[in-house]
């Protein structure tokens, strides 16, 4: 650790700084106690979106100490301090920074009234390694373990205790580092999950994890349950077995009442005071430690001293020890041989005088008395070494003893002790895995901890070593103490109805029998007291809505209605009556959530994250995917079907909290995951440009917004929207007009605006708003700029300057033309829709109609790709597809037309070809009059604009100066140099002698202008090019009139600038009369393909 010294540094001369600075020097010492702890926790917002009052940045109580910002060594600092503390602030908020659950506002408004802010104290004892062998020993071991030994044998059951405390190894090594990774505020595995995989996984995983913490809960109560009616108090059984076969049904049924009984009884002490549980924990802890530690010296006294727990077998049957006295057919009574009960029960037909027995295996074969706990001497360890599986409703036999292999009566099948359930290593698997969970319970506490990161990995690890140590050693004392029929004996029917286990401790059977009751009491009152705590912090997240009211609590912090379903889902696993049932059903979950953070770890380790940076060292990606392997292949092994429901569970939920757009910014390793593979994935595409077979529309929309910062056209991102069948990249661009400086808020509230007709609209893409003098400029840039490596646009998208005819300005129209010059320098494609306001939005329907295509001249077959994207939308779904092409007088026609059919057929396009024939004719005297008209109005304009420059005065200026809208308009830039040149005459102009004679001279020219205007002559070039647009908007309007939507080509802008207004009046020409037109310009490069 850094070792810091702190120098104090005197200022004798505070008054030299009043004159050089103009400030009063204040004597300021921060020593960081300002700002209490309770400022510095993680709170919400109402939203479920939990913030953390972060140490690091400047909460509002700092704006309020205005002396901190004037102090007189931080002068060159003083200005930002608000925003950028000093580090001595920084530091006396870290000393004062608490660790409390996330979400839990009642917690700090308690802490607020006391005005004592708890100090979290506990050590890794206390705090880590205590809570979590509570959590980790449990029923499994006093109730099921004996029994897994004698199904699996030693080498198989220490093979199951092996593959689960490995995972849970594995996972403790991967939860330590993400728990190290930074201060954890309370809330275990979610909050590990959520923060290092997002909201879905963490959503996905911590429900699963809130259903294995209540099926926990279920299960620890039928463990308790079984352990009251089979060996505490066997005469509360209210169901009684009427034959020997409904001996199961009757155990289910009372499992089930008195299941619910103590589940409701749990769950009121939950809700009245959850302090006593608290209270209580270190009570059952105790009656754990102690029921182990009177089997392991019991397994030692068994070597010298072995208990007397006979029991009887017939043949090498196991008989259940049960209303019989004596292992025995016959006793003595007197001087006299008589019957015994024994023999009473299997012969009640028989022949008493001659002991002759119905049973033909009760006759054949001879009653023995053997040892149930033979001893650590015996050698009987080598007899349950291997496994011995049995089928349901199989008799325990021990094949070392000889028997007569004959039939018995069915009816007294009853006596044998049998198989309730068929057996396999998978199964025994799921069963014993729940034994292994509850490591979790450090993380859980990290809030209460002194040093959490280091006391999390150390108490876990340990508590996992501690309880593998014992699992391990308890298999082997387990097989080298008992017998194996007695191991096989699920519920102690061959000892007398004792707990198989509990025949081993020392002194006595109830030592095991009394402390197993309370710890398993103990274990259902904690995950009751978890599981609403932790469904209440996945509520409070807001990631899934409908689970928003089980986010509220009553007035002491206590979450009722999470509770309430907890207890609801709990009751579901009481229903279900058997404990080996339920145990591979919670095994499921919580495999579930380890298998996340073992992901959550190996992610950000390959990521390698700036942020990740784990105090604990010892881990290792490879350590993270082997425990996610394991994970998945335990999931498998102990029951596939149930993990196939755990897994869709997951994948629901995930799907659900993607749909909802759970808007979390965590920081998760998901994000950087993305990041990542985006990197990748451009770093591949800038490697060339794409094949014609890969080509798509990479849209660049551009968007005018209004003063207001509306969307002035949203029907553009309708469109763009419907080509969404080309599953391209849509950047939506607009220019804001003024200084950065000044207008990054306005910045900022362009995108949220663009980003809200997007989200409408249904527009998958992406949003920029750039600041720029000159609008033009603006456009340039984000032509050039959009994108990143292979991921840029290749067509632009623009609206038509609507009104340019209108306006005496020509900024509108000369804006549009030097954009579609950029945009054909770039060698972009170009869509202009014209008359936008009439296209169908996402909601519209067109049952019938065409989509006209006129293919004038070939510019890489945009032409035809457009209308095929845009069938795929539903809203264009039902037209047909026309083609028409133009043939001129020295071209076949016909032959044209089956040209384009087969190339059309090749091309896998259906649609309708048609050529129209355009016969070279005269120029009308129409195209002779609106050339004419044309001219004359462009001529008009500029001389109206040189009159108006001229008649402005200076104070004017001044004003429109003030008054210009600085959110500049698309096609209206507030340009051209000539506008500067104006500008800087203006700025001169008085009032002079000169002045007034030269506007004399302008209004005496008036008529010869005027006269000029009449004698104009219309340019040849532009008389052709009029004829064509006015013939080919004849032929259009004469076949497409009644068309859904009209594409045509695009005519490039002339090179020569000076005849700019008159191709914007060819382009109105040639679209007159058509409701939808877009206009189309190709990128130089072909983008559809014959080739396969």
């Amino acid at each position: 650790m850094p070792h810091f010294t702190v120098v104090p540094v005197e200022d004798n001369a505070p008054y030299a700084y009043d004159s050089l600075e103009g400030i009063n020097w204040v004597d300021y010492n921060d020593t960081g106690q300002g700002y209490p702890g309770h400022g510095d926790t993680v709170s919400s917002d109402g939203h479920g979106n939990h913030k953390e009052d972060s140490p690091f940045l400047s909460s509002s109580e700092s704006a309020s100490k205005k002396n901190d910002y004037y102090d007189k060594n931080l002068a060159l600092f003083e200005e930002e301090l608000d925003i950028r503390p000093k580090v001595s602030t920084l530091l006396g908020r870290l000393v004062s920074y608490t660790n409390v659950s996330q979400g839990a506002k009642e917690h700090e408004e308690a802490e607020e009234r006391r005005n004592v802010p708890k100090s979290a104290n506990m050590g890794t004892l206390m705090g880590v390694y205590l809570p979590c062998l509570q959590n980790i020993f449990g029923v499994i071991l006093f109730l099921r373990l004996t029994w897994i030994v004698g199904m699996a044998g030693i080498v198989q059951s220490f093979l199951i205790v092996l593959m689960c405390c490995a995972c849970t190894m594995l996972t403790a090594i991967s939860m330590s580092a993400i728990a190290t990774n930074g201060v954890v505020p309370a809330g275990g595995a979610y909050f590990m999950i959520s923060r290092s995989l997002g909201p879905e996984f963490g959503g996905a995983v911590g429900l699963c994890f809130y259903l294995g913490t209540t099926f926990a809960a279920a299960m620890y109560i039928l463990g308790a349950v079984e352990i009251f009616l089979k060996y505490l108090v066997p005469q509360a059984e209210i169901f009684q077995s009427t034959d020997m076969h409904g001996g199961d049904t009757a155990m289910l049924n009372n499992m089930r009442v008195y299941g619910s009984i103590c589940l409701s009884l749990m769950a009121v002490v939950v809700f009245v005071g959850v302090k006593y549980v608290n209270k209580l924990a270190s009570l059952f802890l105790i009656c754990v430690m102690i029921s182990i530690f009177s089997i392991y010296v019991g397994a030692v006294m068994s070597s010298f001293h072995p208990p007397d727990f006979p029991i009887c077998m017939l043949g090498n049957r196991t008989l259940v020890w049960d209303r019989f006295d004596t292992c025995a057919k016959t006793v003595l009574e007197g001087n006299a041989t008589v019957p015994s009960r024994l023999w009473k029960k299997f012969c009640a037909s028989g022949n008493a005088t001659t002991f002759q027995c119905d049973d033909s295996y009760f006759n054949e074969n001879n009653v023995t008395q053997i040892q149930g706990i033979p001893g650590l001497s015996s050698g009987v360890i080598t007899d349950n070494m291997w496994g011995n599986y049995l089928g349901k409703g199989q008799i325990l036999e021990k094949a070392s003893m000889a028997a007569v292999d004959a039939r018995g009566a069915l009816e007294n099948f009853g006596h044998y002790v049998s198989a309730d359930i068929a057996t396999s290593f998978t199964l025994l698997v799921g069963i014993f895995f729940p034994s292994s969970t509850g490591i979790m319970a450090g993380s859980n506490r990290s809030g209460d901890l002194k040093d959490a990161q280091k006391s999390i990995p150390v108490g876990t690890i340990l508590a996992i070593a501690t309880t593998s140590l014992v699992y391990m050693t308890s298999v082997v004392l387990f097989g080298g103490c008992i017998e194996g029929v007695v191991l096989r004996d699920k519920f102690g029917d061959a000892v007398r109805k004792n707990l198989v286990v509990g025949t081993l401790s020392w002194p006595s059977p109830w030592v095991i029998v009394v402390g197993s009751f309370f710890s398993t009491v103990g274990a259902g009152l904690q995950s009751l007291t978890g599981a609403p705590r932790l469904l209440q912090a996945i509520a409070k997240d807001n990631i899934i809505p409908f689970l928003r009211v089980f986010g509220h609590s009553k007035a002491n912090g206590e979450p009722t209605w999470a509770l309430l379903l907890t207890g609801l889902i709990a009751e579901l696993g009481i229903l279900i009556a058997s404990l080996d049932m339920v145990a591979p059903i919670l095994s499921m979950f919580f495999l579930m959530c380890y298998l996340f953070v073992n992901l959550a770890c190996a992610v950000q380790t390959l990521l390698r994250t700036p942020n990740w940076r784990p105090r604990f060292k010892y881990y290792h990606w490879a350590l993270s995917f082997l425990g996610m392997s394991m994970c998945l292949a335990l999931m498998f092994i102990s029951s596939w079907y149930y993990a196939l429901v755990a897994m869709v569970i997951a994948g629901v939920i995930y799907k659900y909290i993607e749909y909802q757009g759970a808007e979390k910014e965590w920081g998760d390793g998901i994000r950087g995951l993305s990041l990542s593979a985006a990197r990748y994935a451009l770093l591949r595409l800038e490697a060339g440009p794409p094949h014609t077979k890969n080509w798509r529309p990479q849209l660049l929309v551009l968007l005018k917004l209004d003063e207001d910062l509306h969307v002035k056209y949203p029907r553009l991102l309708t469109f763009a929207s419907q080509l969404k069948a080309g599953k391209g990249l849509t950047i939506v661009g607009s220019v804001i007009q003024g200084n950065f400086l000044d207008s990054y808020g306005e910045t900022q509230a362009a995108e949220q605006a663009i980003k809200n007709m997007m989200e409408i609209e249904r527009v998958k893409g992406f949003c920029q708003a750039v600041v720029a003098g000159k609008v033009r400029e603006g456009i340039t840039h984000l032509i050039q700029s959009c994108g990143l490596g292979g991921m840029k646009h290749n067509t632009v998208v623009m609206g038509w300057p609507y009104g340019w005819r209108q306006s005496e300005d020509p900024r509108a129209w000369k804006t549009f033309i030097n954009t579609v010059r950029c945009i054909t320098a770039a060698h972009l494609a170009l869509m202009v829709p014209k008359n936008v306001s009439f296209y169908p939005s996402n909601h519209e329907r067109f049952t019938d109609g065409h989509i006209d295509v006129w293919w004038i001249v070939h510019d890489g077959g945009m032409l035809m790709l457009l209308p095929f994207l845009l069938k795929q939308h539903k809203v264009w779904r039902k037209c047909k597809m026309r083609i028409f092409t133009v043939a001129q007088m020295d071209d076949n026609s016909i032959q044209m037309k089956k040209d384009l059919a087969t190339f059309l057929y090749q091309l896998r396009i259906e649609a309708e070809v048609e050529v129209v024939e355009m016969h070279d004719s005269d120029i009308s005297a129409y195209t002779y009059e609106r050339t004419l008209m044309m001219e004359q109005r462009s001529q008009m304009l500029r001389q109206m604009r040189l009159s108006n420059a001229e008649r402005e005065r200076e104070a004017q200026l001044v004003k429109d100066r003030h008054s210009m809208i600085r959110m500049g308009s698309l096609y209206s830039d507030e340009e051209e140099e000539s506008l500067e040149a104006e500008t800087a005459s203006k700025i001169q102009m008085t009032w002079t002698v000169e002045k007034c004679e030269e506007e004399k001279r302008m209004k005496a020219n008036a008529p010869e202008n005027f006269r000029e205007l009449i004698s104009i002559r219309p340019d040849q070039s532009n008389v052709r090019r009029m004829h064509t647009a006015v013939k080919l908007n004849e032929v259009i309007v004469n076949r497409s009139h009644d068309a859904r939507l009209v594409l045509l080509n695009m005519p490039g802008p002339p090179r020569n600038t000076d005849g700019d207004e008159n191709y914007m009046e060819f382009l109105e020409v040639l679209t007159e009369g058509l409701e939808r037109v877009l206009l189309v310009r190709g990128g130089g490069r072909e983008v559809i393909t014959i080739y396969s």
